[in-house]
C-alpha cells in the first residue's frame, strides 16, 4: 500500500475545513441566520427561532453547522447558548460585498464597505 507524503496530508485536512466552511455559507438559511445575528451582535435560539420562523430543531441544526465550520463563536450563560459571528473568519473568506452584509454599523465595516 502506497503512503501518502505528510504534505498531501496536510493539504487535504486543509481542503476538508474549506470545504466545510463553504458548504455551510452555501445555504440561504445559514446566510440569513447570519445576517440577523449580526444585526443582534449576538444571539441565541429562543430569540431567534421566532425572527427567522423556524423550529429550535431545525435552527440549532443549522447553528451547529456554522459553529463547527467556525463562522460562529458560542457563549453560554446559564442555560442559554449566545452566537455570535466569527468575523476574523469570515474576513478570510468573504468578498467585499458579503463582509458588509455581516459587519453590521461597526467601525469595522469602514475596513471593507
Amino acid at each position: 500500500m502506497e503512503q501518502i507524503p505528510l504534505l498531501d496530508i496536510s493539504l487535504e485536512k486543509t481542503f476538508e475545513k474549506y470545504e466545510a466552511k463553504f458548504k455551510a455559507l452555501a445555504d440561504k438559511k445559514r446566510l440569513k441566520i447570519m445576517n440577523e445575528i449580526v444585526s443582534r451582535g449576538n444571539a441565541c435560539v429562543c430569540d431567534l427561532s421566532e425572527i427567522i420562523d423556524m423550529p429550535q430543531s431545525k435552527l440549532s441544526y443549522h447553528l451547529k453547522i456554522l459553529l463547527d465550520a467556525g463562522l460562529l463563536l458560542k457563549t453560554t450563560k446559564g442555560t442559554w447558548s449566545y452566537y455570535e459571528l466569527n468575523t476574523k473568519e469570515l474576513n478570510h473568506l468573504l468578498s467585499e460585498e458579503l463582509c458588509c452584509l455581516f459587519r453590521g454599523d461597526t467601525e469595522e465595516k469602514n475596513d471593507c464597505c
